[in-house]
């Protein structure tokens, strides 16, 4: 048995009749590496059944505490049915990235059932130029950006040909828990958390904004009045106070639908890097920057950009060497500036850049134990409910929201990779949004280019194909020009 942190909790509390906590990426493969030229359905679940040993979170369904006495546990599922998680299906011809992206937008809408292992795969037909499509759609609470890399990285191989793989780890023994075994641990957990708060006060209530908590409702001003503290009582913390982003609210920043669009496509990695390279910024720097100048579009074309710069929430990875393989999430949700109010794009970079590096250095600055501190500052069930209660107040109340979408960057492998011997093209993440946060802009490089997933509310932003568009003219803004030769004299 495993148990969930509070920010894996806090992606089950988002879930309602209107949003969902799960994550994925569309794998585009050529299965003419494949054996027989082809790729179906049993092919991957021979793979999958192949992989399930050392595949943990696979197989793990969730066991909830009675009463909300304490965070729910992963629990390993008795009655584990794959054919239940891998389907198939076709598209119409012709088989479009239009047609595709629909589908995937479709099948995203729908919530993964809670009584089995939070988790589907959907193997499609019919693309364009023979390709196959490979949908996976997991549960946040299971992983983050990446430790769903981990799991791509047991299923894909180096060559068509496969691999030899590990001893699977011995699982033997474990059972499902009672009710009333469940109830007994919750019950244990209940005299701990006076003295786990005291003991996670100093580290998580000063930087608190920095956490998952730092969207529950007067978080802020607690999280600041003690930074405030330390800094001015004998021997406290000398470093600056952070400066509060205030982002403005646009039309991706309300109440969301249930139904979601999703559009996908590719940049070239080594245009990124000659950006980079000119203006001596980092691959992310580029990304983010130009993420602005295609959002900045946008606003344009719709009337509405904010004299501010908008405010992106982006995740950063906080998983060490020693937790690899442990799933779960790992992550901080830090905040930086979006600078769409600046036209100028080389400009915009700069300021990018200097941002980005600001949020690096107060990242750094973080106690290393933060995560693990604010896990044990709320009790859960006071927790679960006061995290749905941020999400309405994002959207219900007068105001401004506190990030106005995800930006999120996650690395990938610079080589060829294949799923059950078929060559893997391209693999577009697909991402989560939320009330008061209906825009999500997440990428993935490999094999020498850039893959984007973009998700939108479907009613908020109907024309997110122009996004793609604009992405690919922000960074042909930036693209360094050949220098001219003077001609001889």
């Amino acid at each position: 048995m495993r148990q969930l942190t509070s920010l894996d909790a806090q992606f089950l509390a988002l879930e309602s009749a209107r949003q969902a906590g799960h994550v994925g990426g569309l794998a585009i493969l050529d299965p003419s590496t494949a054996p027989g030229g082809s790729l179906d359905c049993e092919d991957i679940k021979r793979l999958m059944e192949e992989r399930l040993p050392l595949l943990p979170p696979m197989r793990w369904r969730l066991a909830e505490v009675p009463l909300g006495l304490d965070y729910p546990y992963w629990v390993e599922d008795p009655d584990f049915d794959l054919d239940f998680h891998v389907r198939e299906l076709a598209l119409p011809s012709p088989g479009n990235d239009r047609q595709l992206a629909e589908q995937v937008a479709r099948i995203f809408s729908r919530p993964l059932d809670r009584a089995r292992p939070l988790w589907e795969l959907y193997v499609i037909h019919g693309l364009e130029s023979s390709r196959v499509g490979v949908l996976t759609k997991i549960h946040h609470a299971v992983i983050d950006g990446m430790s769903g890399a981990e799991i791509m990285g047991l299923l894909l191989d180096l060559t068509p040909e496969g691999r030899e793989l590990p001893p699977a780890p011995d699982n033997a023994g474990e059972h499902p828990p009672g009710d009333l075994e469940m109830l007994t641990r919750g019950l244990l957990g209940v005299p701990r958390y006076p003295l786990r708060l005291l003991r996670s006060l100093p580290s998580a209530v000063p930087n608190i904004e920095d956490t998952p908590l730092g969207t529950l409702p007067g978080a802020g001003t607690v999280g600041r009045l003690a930074g405030l503290a330390q800094r001015v009582l004998p021997g406290g913390d000398s470093r600056p106070g952070r400066t509060r982003l205030v982002a403005p609210k646009t039309s991706f920043n309300g109440r969301i639908t249930p139904h979601r669009r999703f559009v996908f496509g590719q940049l070239p990695l080594d245009e990124v890097k000659a950006v980079k390279n000119e203006y001596g910024v980092t691959v992310n720097d580029v990304v983010v920057s130009i993420c602005a100048g295609a959002v900045r579009r946008w606003l344009l074309a719709h009337d509405e950009l904010p004299d501010s710069e908008l405010v992106a929430q982006i995740p950063v990875s906080v998983r060490t060497s020693e937790q690899v393989g442990t799933y779960g999430n790992r992550i901080m949700l830090m905040s930086a500036a979006l600078f769409t109010d600046e036209p100028d794009p080389v400009v915009r970079l700069r300021r990018t850049h200097e941002a980005l590096r600001v949020m690096k250095e107060r990242h750094k600055a973080l106690p290393a134990e933060l995560l693990k501190d604010v896990n044990h500052f709320i009790p859960p069930a006071v927790f679960s409910r006061a995290a749905q209660l941020t999400f309405r107040l994002s959207t219900s109340r007068p105001g401004r929201p506190t990030w106005n979408l995800v930006i999120s960057n996650v690395p990938g492998p610079q080589f060829p990779l294949y799923l059950a011997g078929a060559r893997l093209e391209a693999n577009y993440p697909v991402s989560v949004i939320t009330d008061g946060m209906g825009l999500n802009i997440t990428v993935m490089s490999y094999c020498g280019h850039l893959d984007f997933g973009i998700v939108a509310d479907r009613d908020q932003m109907p024309d997110l194909w122009s996004l793609m568009d604009w992405l690919r003219d922000a960074l042909e803004e930036l693209k360094p020009r050949p220098k001219r030769r003077r001609k001889p004299a």
